[in-house]
Parts: structure tokens; C-alpha cells; sequence
């Protein structure tokens, strides 16, 4: 029974001594081992195995970095404002021994530090600078403590001012200010837009005035030319549509007076050209009442006997003397188009077209076409009556000497 009892307290006394002399260390973090009371070594990220009641683990220190945020702090300003600032820090153990040797509570040390250094910076500083300096006051802490911090086995990466709070009636009366500021700003800007719009404005009322004169100026000016040149135009249009009237005047009188003479006109031609030409001078709205001279046969005989001859029937024909050569009436070529004749050979052949299609019958259409009751139409229809024949007085020969084949008539007199 004394034997088995001692066994056990073996077996728990060999277990005991095992659980002492193993140490496992996790990676990023670091052991500080001491040997009889003494700095012995450091071990990180391994499994270590530690001499029984001799050796031992002091301290675990975390080697990553670390950031620790601390509460607001009251910092008096140089125009003695108290402000509330908080701050954070970055900090990374880099000597875990430095930190469990060197110091008691590191966090602490960083934390007294941070706050006596910020109330250093910002007390040589005004309420604006301290609001306007976020970056050098950063800057500063960071260098502050990272020289104080070095032989502790700390690296400061940064140091940031979360929130710089100013006392509430500061913070009124900075949000009037910037009122005010922002109303001042408002009211120059709105000032230099009327200015600059009245400027504007002048400036094209200005430009439209010389350009309305301008263009008022310039359609004058065209107004005036284009008139010239109207009447310019207007006068050489009628001068030569005056020439072109005196010129086809001239020459229609010309032709008129070498037709009558080649005619050889007899007295009771020019009689009768008269009597045609009564009517014609007894029209218009103011003639009421033409009388017609008593003399005028008179007149008109003594006019034939000295302009004709007399031939073997009594009548007063006009010769012409012998040995002078008839009228040759030429046209100018200018004008030789004006008394064409001919039809165009175009317009020939679509009215020849024209008169095929016409003639050509229609389906469906029988009706008879009506004809006119002639001579022609007289072999077509025995029943319709005969015309009467023309007496032989009527059918008289033509004069041989009228170039157009009128037959010979006697003379009417007045």
C-alpha cells in the first residue's frame, strides 16, 4: 500500500516536472524567460522547452502593432481657451525585453506622455492654429514620443487628433463669425454679379446700337444703289423698247407704203379702204356726232385724176412710170424671224399624231359623227337639197394686176 502511494506521487511529480519544462509560444508574440531570477532569453513562434524550477516565463509581450485610443484631455490654448482633445496613438513593441525590463506599465508611459507633449504643442498655439494644424501638431507628438519611447523597446508610427472641441459658447460665436463671414462673402459675390451683368449688359446694348446703326447704315447705302440701279435699268428698257417701237414703226410704215405701191391701188380700193375705216374713227366714248364732208368724193376724184390714169373703161388706175424699178421690200436680219411662216416641223408631226389618234375608233362608240350638210356631204345624202348656183355676175375673174387674186368690184362712193 506504501509502495503505491509512492508511485503516485512519482508519476504526478514526473507530470508536474514535464508541464514545467515545456513552453509553447504563438507567432507574433514574444516571451521573455528568466533563469533563477535573471534575463535568460527571448523566444517567439516556437515550442521551448525550460530547464524544471530553474527556468521560467516572465512576461508575453504582443509584437504586433497596437493602437490605443485615450480620452479626451483638457489643453489650454495661447489665447487661454480650454479645448477637449483625444487623441490616438500606433505603437509596435520592437524589444520585448526593453518593455518588461525598462519599463513597469508601457501603455500607461504612452499615455502620460501623449498627453503631457499635446498640452506642450498646443499651448504655444492659438484657438485658429490648433484648428488649421492638424498635421504638425500630429507630426510633433509623433516625433516626441517616438525619441522618448525608443529606449523602452516602443516604435510610434503616428499619432492622430481624433476631435479638438472648443467650449460651447466658442463654438457659438465661431458659427456666427463663419455666418457672418459666409453672408459677407455672399453679398460681395451677389454685388460683383450685378456689376459684371450691368457691365455685360452696357457693353451689348452698346455693341447692338453700333451694329443696329451699322446695318441701318449699310441698307441705305444698298437702298439707295439698288434705286439707282432700277432707274438706271429702267431707263435704258425704255429707251430701247422706244427705238425698238420708232424702228418697227418705221418699218411696218415702210412695208405698208411699198405694198400700196406695188399693188397699183385703184380709186375705188382707196374708196372703199375708207369707207372701212369710217366706223373705226367714229368709235370711242367721246363721239356723239360725226358728220362726213359733202366734198369728200370731190376731194378723192381730183386725188385720182392727178396720182392715176385713166384707162379705156373710165377708171383712174395708178401706173407706174416706166423707167421706174418696183419696190424690193427686204427684211433686216435682225428682224427676218419675225415674219416666219413655217410651221415647225415638230409641232407638225404631233398634230399629224394627234389627228391619227383622233380618227382612230373607239370601242363600244358607234354613234355616227354629225356632218355638215355642204356639197359634200350632198353625194352622201340624196335627200338633202341642192344649193343654188352662183350667178354669173358673182364669179369674177381676178384682177391681173392684184398680187393677192381679189376679183374686181366697183367702186362705191361717199
Amino acid at each position: 500500500m506504501v509502495a503505491l502511494i509512492v508511485a503516485a506521487v512519482l508519476v504526478l511529480l514526473v507530470v508536474v516536472v514535464v508541464f514545467k519544462s515545456i513552453a509553447l509560444v504563438p507567432q507574433a508574440e514574444a516571451a521573455v524567460i528568466e533563469r533563477l531570477g535573471r534575463y535568460s532569453r527571448t523566444v517567439s513562434g516556437q515550442l521551448t522547452f525550460l530547464v524544471p524550477f530553474a527556468d521560467r516565463v516572465r512576461a508575453k509581450v504582443d509584437l504586433r502593432e497596437r493602437v490605443v485610443s485615450f480620452p479626451p484631455q483638457p489643453v489650454i490654448t495661447q489665447d487661454n481657451l480650454t479645448l477637449q482633445i483625444d487623441s490616438v496613438v500606433y505603437f509596435q513593441v520592437t524589444s520585448p525585453q526593453a518593455a518588461v525590463y525598462e519599463i513597469s506599465n508601457y501603455i500607461a508611459a504612452v499615455e502620460q506622455l501623449t498627453v503631457t507633449t499635446l498640452r506642450n504643442v498646443v499651448g504655444g498655439m492659438t484657438l485658429e492654429e490648433t484648428l488649421t494644424s492638424r498635421d504638425q501638431i500630429n507630426n510633433q507628438l509623433r516625433g516626441v514620443l517616438d525619441e522618448a519611447t525608443g529606449r523602452w523597446g516602443l516604435r510610434v508610427a503616428r499619432v492622430e487628433l481624433k476631435s479638438i472641441d472648443p467650449p460651447p459658447s466658442i463654438q457659438e460665436s465661431m458659427e456666427k463669425q463663419m455666418k457672418a463671414d459666409r453672408e459677407k462673402r455672399a453679398t460681395i459675390l451677389t454685388a460683383e454679379g450685378n456689376r459684371e451683368a450691368q457691365i455685360k449688359t452696357a457693353e451689348g446694348a452698346k455693341q447692338a446700337a453700333i451694329l443696329t446703326a451699322e446695318g441701318g447704315k449699310q441698307s441705305s447705302i444698298l437702298s439707295a444703289e439698288g434705286e439707282r440701279q432700277s432707274r438706271i435699268l429702267r431707263a435704258q428698257g425704255e429707251r430701247a423698247a422706244s427705238y425698238l417701237q420708232a424702228q418697227g414703226q418705221a418699218k411696218a410704215i415702210e412695208k405698208v407704203f411699198a405694198a400700196i405701191k406695188n399693188g397699183k391701188p385703184t380709186p375705188e380700193l382707196l374708196a372703199y379702204q375708207y369707207m372701212q375705216t369710217l366706223p373705226m374713227v367714229a368709235k370711242g366714248d367721246a363721239n356723239k356726232v360725226w358728220l362726213v364732208p359733202s366734198d369728200f368724193g370731190k376731194a378723192l376724184e381730183g386725188f385720182a385724176q392727178n396720182f392715176a390714169t385713166k384707162g379705156e373703161d373710165g377708171v383712174f388706175r395708178y401706173e407706174p412710170s416706166t423707167d421706174e424699178a418696183p419696190v424690193k421690200i427686204e427684211d433686216d436680219a435682225d428682224v427676218a424671224d419675225w415674219f416666219e411662216t413655217a410651221s415647225d416641223p415638230k409641232i407638225a408631226e404631233a398634230v399629224r399624231a394627234a389627228e391619227a389618234t383622233a380618227r382612230t375608233p373607239v370601242e363600244g362608240f358607234d354613234t355616227p359623227v354629225a356632218r355638215p350638210k355642204t356639197s359634200v356631204a350632198k353625194a352622201a345624202d340624196p335627200e338633202l337639197p341642192t344649193p343654188p348656183p352662183i350667178a354669173p355676175q358673182e364669179q369674177q375673174a381676178p384682177r391681173p394686176d392684184d398680187p393677192y387674186g381679189r376679183p374686181w368690184q366697183p367702186p362705191h362712193h361717199g
